[in-house]
């Protein structure tokens, strides 16, 4: 077994279309959480473009690649997770069936410490240093909205006729409400910019988009159109303006979902949620199997989902002074997060702990402002 460690522009577009196929591959034989835009080349080539230090790993054995590992590394060599704090879905993509040793990895990749607070299942030799692991709701479409819709009417009947009548109504008082399942004008993603940028200080949140390099990440996704991951806005209209938005990102068979938000004028019709159910509706005649809620407990995600994902937070490290330092400074902090994940009035002085990385999340985790804006 040999482990190579390229540079974003130095990975060659064989690699990058045996990466590609491994994800599908992978779903195919058992492993769908692999199929996850979030673990695509394309994520990683353009964090890559937004943030120093990105680097991928290829495990090749005689001669052919086998696995991928892409990694943020500081100079001291602590590392982390691609766009830790902001993805939701981390780990190493592999052949069915492909074991690794977590130190071999880390020492080839001159890691003292690897982090991760996403990390998808099936991951056992990174698993060892979860440290907590958190349900991700899923909406399951693989049989089709309608068979989606009826399932949901069963469990959740109320939920699902107010959430339509809503819709009616706010065709009814505001104007024809239309879907476009894949916007491509980018002014409709500023507008979803503005207001999420908004709501992050209204709900007293830390405004991602206030940092420019997050905003140069979501317009390169934008107009990213690969295989394995294409940035997908989702806009509700009505009477021809927009009411409602989402950007996430989509491979072959998941939805990621990431930025949702709406105008504010119309939060009594709950436009958020009418967009959730007609991006289910898109989502299914596209041929995805799920769409993915991200990590995080809240009452509309326990209306909408069909089951959960487990994801864990933690790190993997091997003997090394940087690494014991690390986990001395992460561990408090990680702790007081989780802790006021279920107490909205802490929100705001947890997001003032100092965040060594630079990439504070701005939901806690994800869940908590996004919820407001359903």
């Amino acid at each position: 077994m040999e482990i190579g460690v390229y540079r974003p522009g130095e990975l060659t577009a064989a690699d990058r279309a045996v990466w590609t196929a491994m994800q599908s591959q992978t779903h195919l034989l058992g492993a769908p959480e692999l199929a996850n835009p979030f673990l695509s080349p394309e994520f990683t080539l353009a964090v890559g473009h937004c943030r120093r230090g990105v680097r991928i790993a290829v495990v090749r054995e005689e001669g052919e690649p086998v696995a991928f590992f892409p990694f943020q590394r500081t100079r001291l060599g602590v590392g982390r997770a691609i766009g830790l704090g902001l993805s939701d879905a981390q780990g190493l993509v592999h052949r069915p069936g492909f074991q690794w040793d977590a130190r071999e990895l880390l020492r080839a990749c001159s890691l003292a410490v690897w982090e991760f607070d996403h990390l998808v299942e099936g991951q056992k030799p990174f698993a060892v240093g979860a440290r907590g692991s958190f349900p991700s709701p899923v909406i399951d479409v693989e049989r089709g909205y309608e068979a989606y819709l009826a399932r949901l009417r069963d469990r959740s009947p109320r939920f699902t006729r107010t959430t339509l009548a809503k819709e009616r109504k706010l065709g009814r008082d505001v104007g024809e409400v239309r879907y476009v399942h894949d916007e491509r004008d980018p002014a409709v993603l500023r507008t979803l910019i503005g207001w999420k940028s908004a709501q992050y200080r209204r709900t007293g949140r830390s405004d991602r988009f206030a940092r420019p390099w997050i905003i140069r990440l979501v317009e390169r996704l934008f107009h990213t159109r690969g295989a394995s991951c294409r940035g997908l806005l989702s806009v509700l209209y009505a009477g021809g303006r927009p009411v409602a938005a989402h950007f996430g990102l989509c491979s072959e068979r998941v939805l990621a979902c990431w930025f949702p938000a709406y105008d504010p004028a119309y939060a009594k019709y709950s436009p958020g949620l009418v967009l959730h159910l007609r991006m289910a509706e898109g989502a299914a005649a596209q041929g995805v199997d799920y769409l993915d809620l991200g990590r995080g407990e809240k009452e509309y995600k326990d209306s909408l989902k069909t089951r959960d994902l487990s994801v864990s937070e933690g790190w993997v490290t091997r003997r090394h002074p940087v690494a014991l330092g690390h986990r001395a400074r992460r561990a408090p902090v990680r702790a007081l997060r989780n802790t006021v994940v279920s107490r909205p009035e802490l929100f705001g002085p947890a997001d003032r702990v100092p965040d060594p990385f630079g990439m504070r999340r701005a939901r806690g985790p994800r869940g908590q402002s996004a919820a407001k804006s359903l």
